[in-house]
């Protein structure tokens, strides 16, 4: 099953897969078991990989690299996101999007990927330094010269979008999209399909806080999850409230939580692609079980009414990554 991304993007697998846990901010991770679970990946035809420069400091890259060598390049999809930078601690430094740093990110996620080219390369985050103009300028470039055959955003606001899609073409806009972080849909979702913009969808189980299988002793040290406030205090305590509504929902049409909100993610529009965080053979398996389930007007509705917009308790990161995030700023 394929979808493709907006007018000038790729045609990909209906569900994608995101790298990013296998090597960085979930906790350890099983590398042979991440390698595993990205061939298993491939060979149930999921073809779009999305990963980030910065994720484990390139670590992440390799492994994919590592995962897909001896298959056709061109059934592959890889997405890369650039311009977050970090320090030897794990912190991190902000954003660059400057020209000359995105030539440079490129060179080294080539290089990692023992690959000529990228399918879709995107800033991580706005850089407010640097006009969106210039960094899909220079993208624009890279494109005219082979290196990247499209261009994507990821978290900007309805007005980014338009001025960069007034430069280039953009394929499509990665952002958080899920049963309990839809936030795209009043402004976001409505300029993109205006556009002709696809979207990738991330957090569509929300870190794992709706997969049905969380609970109140998995987060480990150096889980990125200890610092968002949906998996905090009372915040938490409401929010597996709220899974629990739903696993009787997906229990009564005998499928998975976790299915049951990918399914609501896939069912909000042919032009969105999930991406699923999977790091293991199961939860890949069962996710991708998701794309066999089919919700009808009325499963719709009762989920609607289950889980209402904002019916989350906690925003979806804490004060200081939300003021990354162009895609929560509102025109005026």
């Amino acid at each position: 099953m394929t979808r493709k991304l907006g007018k000038s993007g790729p045609t990909t697998s209906s569900i994608g897969l995101g790298a990013m846990g296998m090597s960085d901010l979930y906790g350890p991770a099983d590398r042979t078991e991440s390698i595993a679970t990205l061939r298993a990946a491939l060979d149930h035809g999921v073809s779009l990989i999305d990963t980030g420069d910065f994720y484990g400091w390139g670590h992440n890259e390799l492994l994919i690299a590592e995962a897909i060598a001896g298959r056709k390049r061109e059934d592959i999809q890889i997405s890369v996101k650039f311009g977050a930078l970090r320090d030897p601690a794990g912190g991190w430094g902000g954003t660059d999007n400057s020209p000359t740093h995105v030539k440079n990110y490129l060179a080294q996620s080539l290089a990692r990927l023992h690959t000529d080219y990228i399918d879709i390369y995107r800033p991580a985050r706005l850089d407010p330094r640097v006009p969106i103009e210039e960094t899909v300028g220079v993208l624009a470039e890279m494109v005219k010269a082979g290196y990247i055959r499209h261009i994507g955003l990821s978290e900007v606001s309805a007005e980014t979008l338009r001025r960069a899609h007034a430069v280039h073409p953009i394929s499509d806009l990665q952002i958080e999209y899920s049963l309990i972080s839809r936030g795209i849909e009043a402004e976001i979702l409505p300029t993109a399909r205006e556009l002709g913009i696809g979207i990738t969808a991330y957090g569509v189980l929300s870190r794992g806080l709706i997969s049905g299988h969380w609970n109140k002793a998995r987060a480990g040290e150096y889980d990125f999850r200890n610092i968002n406030p949906r998996f905090q205090g009372e915040n938490l305590d409401r929010n597996l409230e709220l899974v629990e509504k739903i696993r009787a929902l997906a229990s009564s049409r005998g499928v998975t939580v976790a299915q049951l909100a990918i399914a609501w993610v896939l069912a909000q529009g042919d032009d969105i692609v999930p991406l699923v965080g999977a790091r293991k053979r199961d939860r890949l398996e069962e996710a991708l079980g998701a794309l066999a389930t089919t919700l009808s007007a009325e499963d719709l509705a009762a989920i609607e009414e289950i889980v209402p917009v904002n019916a989350a308790a906690g925003a979806r990161y804490n004060d200081y990554l939300m003021g990354d995030l162009d895609s929560e700023k509102t025109s005026a």
